[in-house]
């Protein structure tokens, strides 16, 4: 059965981003479509994680403006981005090292937490039932994530490739429409990153989750993505179906390095 693909969901127009002399971004547009897989590439310092940044409203950029379901932003901080329903995991893991795998992902349902930090803790009432149904999904989260014999476990304990699992669990425990994955994979050997692939496969399948991906491993991007936007010193140079962009002749020098 093939997937069926919606219509633009985040639409990127015209964005640049500078940091005093220096162009991260110049000028980029692309779209990414409900229920897809779309993958930014580059080498590096392409301004890949700069482009994530300004989705997710950690950088703002000075030109361009992005639109998600039709809303247009160009000043919106991290939780608003995150309220509005899109997640993000980070290359370098943000995890509380110190805490168990179940209270790492739960600490993602915050923004679905109704009740307020004393009837939280006093755990009374609607407080208590909401709590209890708040671990109900975190524990199906686990399930679907192939980790309930680590719940208890400090996320310090895990190697990288559970933690890294762990932080995709806390990302999908915000319930984004759209998630936001920076370099899932790596790090990883070989049968890590196969794991972490089907995962990503069975987000966007089994959650109908929008999947963006930065991703270094060429293999993996051509397998499960949709379409691909590539990016070099700060400039869009393709834009496709893995096809068309692997058979880009701009794309192929930049990796080759005979564009510069």
């Amino acid at each position: 059965m093939s997937k069926v693909i919606g219509d633009v969901i985040l639409d990127v127009k015209n964005i640049s981003l500078r940091f005093g002399g220096v162009k991260a971004l110049t000028d980029i547009s692309f779209n990414v479509r409900e229920h897809e897989i779309r993958a930014i590439i580059g080498p590096n310092g392409a301004g890949k994680s700069s482009m994530l940044n300004c989705i997710n409203g950690v950088y703002t950029p000075q030109e361009g403006s992005i639109t998600f379901r039709g809303q247009t932003f160009d000043h919106m901080n991290s939780r608003q981005v995150a309220e509005m329903g899109i997640a993000r995991t980070f290359q370098n893991l943000a995890l509380f090292k110190g805490m168990s795998v179940i209270d790492n992902i739960m600490s993602g349902r915050n923004l679905k937490i109704k009740s307020n930090l004393l009837m939280q803790a006093l755990r009374v009432g609607p407080a208590q039932r909401e709590e209890e149904a708040h671990r109900e999904f975190v524990e199906h989260i686990i399930d679907f994530l192939e980790i309930q014999a680590f719940r208890k476990t400090p996320v310090g304990q895990l190697p990288y490739g559970l933690q890294k699992r762990v932080d995709l669990g806390r990302a999908l425990a915000m319930e984004p429409q759209v998630l936001l994955l920076d370099e899932p994979m790596a790090g990883m050997n070989l049968e890590e990153k196969q794991d972490m692939c089907r995962f990503i496969l069975d987000v966007n399948d089994e959650f109908g989750t929008t999947v963006v991906l930065i991703e270094h491993d060429m293999g993996v991007v051509m397998d499960i993505s949709d379409r691909v936007v590539v990016l070099d010193y700060g400039k869009k140079i393709g834009d496709g179906s893995p096809d068309e962009v692997r058979n880009n002749e701009e794309v192929i020098s930049a990796y080759l390095g005979t564009s510069h």
